[in-house]
């Protein structure tokens, strides 16, 4: 919202400065994004007097003038077609700084002759888009004087508006606010209604499909015999002051008043509207060439202003090009309505037409000042272009959206913490314009009509605590409980924290994706569903709830690996979603790994990320989380791991609490990731918590014995799994043995050739852990056959020799 300075003292008696004006306004809600002052830029130039005018000798287009200037003649080339002599104009000399062509004239030579100045156009003062001829000042102008002392700048303010304030998109609202703050006193000037010379000639239906709700109201009035043309100078250069272009007289009083007075009006040319005019809601596939000249068609639900021969306006939003104004009007039908907000945003957004009446009506404008707008455009219209006016023709009734709601004094001080006095709450509501009564222990305030936004007496609030301003509320100390204070982190909190911690101090990069991404991203990974669909997706790549947490991994990864990095360890704890229900979500931790595992090594350390990286990182998290030590394994996890190289770590068959391996080629290759990648989920929810909470750490367990190792090597059905085999270990002697593991794995055509087709050897550590004596070779020996017997016994395999 722009306006000048100028502009709001019509509507504002006020002594303040411009710098306590912009303060206010900030302070008051109406932050102000700048403020443009023309004296600046303008203040250099001064009035000459073209004395003489010549052709130049190597030039057709420009003339050599001399120019009384306030430093004595001078002489200036000019190539404006109107540089003639006797005329006075506008000069910069050398060193002054032109902002229009954003440039320091120096003395030069043009075409060999010497020109020691410049005569200025409009454009190259900024005071339009004008650059036919230079400015032809007043020939009462004093040679010498400042341009500035003929025309005084007028600074040019830009606020930035709420979505909730239509009141303050018109100056009059805006002087109104700061009146309330103290700042002067309103002098917006009354309304006198002007009598018609006859009934209106164009009568107004209102179709029942809009009467009701899309335009409960619309007036209109003919105006006869009016002569369109430029607007006066005044109204052209307030316009241009916050960039509009001026169009005739017509059309620049309904934009200046829906600046001052924040109230859209619409004017037809009445001889090429035929019949009677219609509102009613567009049939589909109807179609208008609106005054951008652009055709647009309508899908049936929007709001039409038509004749007989069809839509001739777009309601609240911008009328036809077929009944516009021209320099040739001389009857003119004004409209001053009400439109719906909602169905006007709603018509603006499809259409896509951004428009100053759109911007206001979709907010919400007074519908109590239709009719009062409608006698300010018909008084300026007589005024500026003449003309017989009708009476007003009504249609519809104003909308009632009168409401009014208790405010207790003592609750200013409840909501915002300062101490309002009664008689000012009601002096500042008063200067808002709401109607303010005593009602004993509260005021009974009524909102008027151009304050939508409030609904309740937290608002009054807002309002009164506003305009005594916020800056003086001091800060108080919030009370505290004695003691010190109890726990606030619930336990999923807690692990959730801890496992942020120990993954990041892994070395991998917190990522934290959206919970939104593309149906094939998400059927990749068991989603993709109808039920996890949104309504109303961002954009064609954020159309369901993410399944899981690795694919806004996995497509972090790619856009890293297609800007050169491809060595990257990520991580991300969030929500998934497995229905589309409240509460059909798990929370998660899940880490990726792909390329290689440090940068390049001249001694062959670098090497691909393999599951055993992501392997030792999940029982890294597992431990720091309290899982159980003791866990089960599985592999048949679900499609987008690698079927042969991966691994759930369960807590029965069915609890699993994390899972690992390589991610399959086919999900890499759909998500365009390159490999190796290997990742990792955890399951928090699966994970159990212990069954005493308490800071204190179970006592460390020490022995007093030394452990015993012993390895052995099995021959086995090469489709045997490893963890058979470790549970027939484990299981030969639960008291002593403390560990098993496999530390060696030989298969291939070099095995079978030696131990036979289809066979394998796999080479298992254990450790006895003696507890009340050594242990003899005899007892050593006893286990060692318990282990084989027990890997015979549950694999087929045998001792190799």
């Amino acid at each position: 919202m722009k306006f000048t300075l100028g502009w709001l003292k019509e509507h504002l008696d006020t002594t303040a400065d411009l710098e306590t004006i912009t303060d206010a306004l900030t302070d008051l809600g109406m932050e102000v994004e700048g403020v443009t002052d023309p004296s600046e830029a303008l203040a250099p130039f001064t009035v000459g007097h073209v004395l003489e005018a010549e052709q130049h000798p190597d030039a057709d287009r420009l003339r050599v003038c001399r120019v009384a200037t306030a430093d004595g003649e001078k002489q200036i080339i000019c190539g404006a077609p109107n540089a003639r002599a006797g005329i006075k104009v506008v000069i910069a000399s050398p060193g002054d700084y032109i902002p229009g062509i954003d440039t320091t004239i120096k003395v030069g030579k043009i075409r060999g002759i010497e020109s020691f100045g410049m005569m200025l156009s409009e454009r190259e003062m900024e005071l339009s888009d004008e650059h036919d001829g230079i400015i032809e000042l007043d020939p009462s102008a004093e040679v010498g004087q400042k341009y500035l002392d003929l025309f005084p700048s007028d600074p040019v303010i830009e606020i930035a508006i709420t979505p909730n304030r239509p009141d303050a998109l018109g100056v009059a609202g805006i002087a109104r606010d700061l009146a309330a703050r103290g700042l002067g006193k309103v002098i917006t000037p009354e309304i006198e209604p002007v009598k018609g010379n006859e009934p209106c000639p164009k009568p107004v239906y209102l179709a029942p499909d809009v009467a009701t709700e899309a335009c409960p109201l619309f007036t209109g009035r003919l105006i006869r015999n009016v002569k369109n043309g430029p607007s006066p100078q005044w109204l052209q250069d307030r316009l241009k002051a916050i960039g509009l272009r001026p169009i005739s007289a017509l059309v620049d009083i309904t934009n200046y008043l829906t600046y001052d007075r924040a109230r859209p009006l619409h004017v037809f040319d009445a001889d090429k509207v035929h019949g009677a005019i219609t509102v009613r809601l567009a049939r589909p596939g109807e179609k208008l060439v609106a005054l951008d000249e652009k055709e647009y068609t309508f899908d049936g639900s929007e709001t039409l202003v038509c004749d007989d021969n069809g839509p001739e306006g777009i309601g609240g939003i911008m009328g036809g090009l077929a009944s516009s104004c021209t320099d040739e009007t001389t009857n003119v039908f004004v409209e001053a309505a009400w439109f719906d907000p909602t169905r006007t945003a709603r018509t603006g957004r499809r259409l896509r037409i951004n428009s100053d009446a759109r911007y206001r009506f979709e907010r919400g404008i007074d519908p109590a000042f239709t009719q009062h707008g409608m006698e300010l455009a018909t008084k300026m219209i007589l005024d500026l272009c003449g003309g017989e006016p009708s009476d007003i023709f009504v249609a519809g009734d104003v909308p009632d959206h009168s409401r009014s709601y208790s405010l207790r004094p003592a609750r200013v001080s409840e909501l915002v913490g300062m101490d309002v006095a009664r008689d000012e709450q009601t002096r500042i509501l008063t200067a808002l314009g709401f109607g303010v009564t005593d009602a004993g222990d509260t005021l009974d305030v009524a909102v008027p009509g151009w304050r939508p936004d409030v609904q309740g007496e937290a608002d009054l609030v807002e309002e009164v605590s506003r305009v005594v301003s916020l800056s003086q509320l001091e800060s108080q100390p919030m009370k505290r409980p004695a003691g010190v204070a109890g726990q606030v982190q619930t336990p999923m909190q807690k692990r959730e924290f801890a496992a942020r911690r120990q993954i990041a101090a892994l070395g991998y990069n917190e990522c934290v994706t959206y919970s939104f991404i593309d149906q094939a991203s998400a059927a990749l990974f068991g989603g993709g569903e109808d039920n996890m669909r949104l309504e109303n997706p961002i954009s064609s790549e954020m159309s369901h709830m993410r399944p899981a947490l690795l694919p806004g991994l996995l497509q972090a990864a790619a856009r890293n690996q297609a800007r050169g990095y491809s060595d990257l360890a990520l991580f991300e704890v969030g929500y998934a979603f497995h229905g589309g229900e409240p509460g059909e979500q798990h929370l998660l931790a899940s880490g990726l790994l792909t390329g290689h595992t440090g940068p390049r090594d001249p001694h062959g350390a670098r090497r691909p990320v393999d599951l055993y990286d992501a392997k030792a990182d999940v029982e890294a998290v597992l431990s720091r989380l309290g899982a159980p030590a003791k866990l089960m394994t599985r592999r048949d996890a679900r499609e987008w791991w690698h079927p042969g190289r991966h691994a759930m770590l369960c807590l029965g068959p069915k609890n699993v609490l994390a899972i690992f391996g390589e991610i399959h080629p086919r999900v890499l290759n759909a998500m365009d990731v390159k490999g190796p990648a290997v990742g990792f989920t955890v399951f928090f929810e699966s994970i159990p918590f212990p069954r005493q909470s308490g800071a204190t750490r179970q006592a460390l367990s020490l022995h007093d014995l030394q452990p015993v190792e012993r390895d052995f090597a099995f021959v086995l059905d090469a489709q045997v799994e490893a963890e058979d085999v470790l549970k027939a270990v484990r299981g030969a002697d639960k008291k002593l043995i403390a560990d098993a593991s496999v530390f060696d794995v030989f298969s291939g055509e070099r095995a079978e050739a030696q131990m036979g087709t289809g066979k394998k050897s796999l080479a298992v550590s254990i450790r006895l852990q003696p507890v009340s004596a050594t242990l003899t070779d005899a007892e050593i020996g006893d286990i060692s056959k318990k282990v084989v017997s027990a890997v015979e016994k549950s694999t087929g395999g045998v001792l190799r020799q």
